[in-house]
């Protein structure tokens, strides 16, 4: 057994880090990562679309998704969750690549720090052997679809924040309360209004 596989030190020369500052709270950008219905939003690089099949964000939990390229091109993925400190760390083990093709494996470490009104999102992926990293860097650019998809994120934190406030509206109807219960839970009764 390769003992480097594990270890997660000393890995400058096998890994990827990128980082990049969000004008939004921690929580926020957490939310936007775990809830699969916020993370179909912005996941890949641009132009590229994400199906979720599978995303249960928990120690051992599976992640699978498909990366939809906009060529067309499929890139199945299946991840395992390996560690997850709310809402500062998610560690999986990735592996995926185009349907096919070659695959990329390495461990992803996303770590969300708090500074207030916005958070630093760092993205670490660590690589088997500076060969993988190298191949997973020209073959499927990693870098900067790492960079594009952080943009997209950016791009898509605002639209949460904006879909926080809610729309209520109030109407105050002459009438006992268990006739407007009837009036709003009776399909016979909702059809006549």
């Amino acid at each position: 057994m390769d003992v480097r596989k594990n270890d997660l030190t000393n890995t400058a020369d096998r890994e990827i880090v990128i980082t990049r500052t969000f004008d939004a709270p921690r929580e926020l950008v957490w939310k936007a990562w775990t809830n699969p219905k916020h993370l179909v939003n912005w996941w890949g690089p641009n132009g590229f679309t994400a199906t979720i099949e599978k995303m249960d964000v928990r120690v051992g939990g599976v992640w699978k998704h498909v990366m939809h390229g906009p060529e067309g091109t499929d890139y199945p993925n299946s991840s395992v969750f390996k560690e997850i400190v709310k809402p500062e760390r998610i560690v999986y083990s990735h592996g995926g690549g185009k349907e096919g093709g070659p695959g990329a494996h390495f461990v992803a470490i996303w770590t969300f720090e708090d500074l207030g009104e916005q958070t630093r999102l760092t993205i670490r992926g660590v690589f088997d052997s500076p060969a993988d990293r190298d191949f997973v860097v020209k073959e499927y650019g990693a870098i900067e679809g790492g960079k594009q998809t952080l943009q997209r994120l950016a791009d898509y934190l605002p639209k949460m924040s904006a879909s926080k406030a809610d729309l209520v509206i109030t109407r105050i109807f002459d009438a006992p309360r268990a006739l407007v219960w009837k009036a709003w839970t009776d399909p016979k009764q909702v059809a006549q209004w």
